[in-house]
């Protein structure tokens, strides 16, 4: 069994849908405080930090599990976005991101015994399709405050989907972890079958 340093919705119905065995243990951790002093970084490397920050957090207290941290980070025409603070916030993004390309970056690290062991980053382009002040609205009356602790203001599987004319990449990816990625890892690492 790992440890999930992580209380996601998405992340644990990904690892529970793929027959992993885990204990979700949140990592109680500063992240925008983290984000910050990465500023000069590349959205892949903080997505990286801030998956490695996450799981060591939770090694520290569990050093003989072997522990899966995984963040997200969206960038769009090189700015950065965090998940909303207000619908208003919401709203902001989501008519920054009309008829663009949004850059989903999804990173997953292994720890144990306080050791980042195994580390992974993959990229989803989603293009964003014009949005009208009215979609815009409409869609966060059905979707707030689901999507408040959604970075990019969206969930794939529901309503998210609207907002999208094309996406490239990899589903999981886009849900926010690459799972594909990460369980060749739990094989490598016997905690699945070969």
């Amino acid at each position: 069994m790992i440890i999930l340093a992580s209380q996601s919705g998405s992340r644990k119905a990904m690892l529970e849908a793929a027959g992993v065995s885990f204990e979700a243990c949140p990592a109680h951790l500063d992240e925008r405080a983290l984000e910050e002093s990465l500023e000069q970084a590349e959205p892949p490397q903080i997505a990286l930090m801030l998956a490695e920050a996450k799981a060591l957090a939770v090694s520290a207290n569990k050093p003989e599990a072997l522990v899966l941290g995984s963040d997200s980070l969206v960038s769009v025409k090189g700015r950065r976005f965090d998940k909303p603070a207000s619908r208003e916030e919401a709203e902001d993004h989501l008519r920054f991101f009309s008829g663009k390309v949004m850059e989903l970056h999804s990173a997953a690290a292994l720890a144990r015994g306080n050791d980042i062991v195994w580390s992974h980053h993959a990229l989803a382009r989603l293009h964003c399709r014009e949005l009208s002040d009215a979609f815009i609205s409409s869609y966060l009356d059905a979707e707030w405050p689901q999507v408040s602790y959604c970075v990019g203001v969206f969930r794939i599987e529901a309503l998210g989907v609207q907002l999208f004319e094309r996406i490239e990449g990899d589903h999981f990816t886009v849900l926010g972890m690459p799972l594909l990625a990460v369980l060749s890892a739990l094989r490598d690492f016997g905690e699945l079958l070969q």
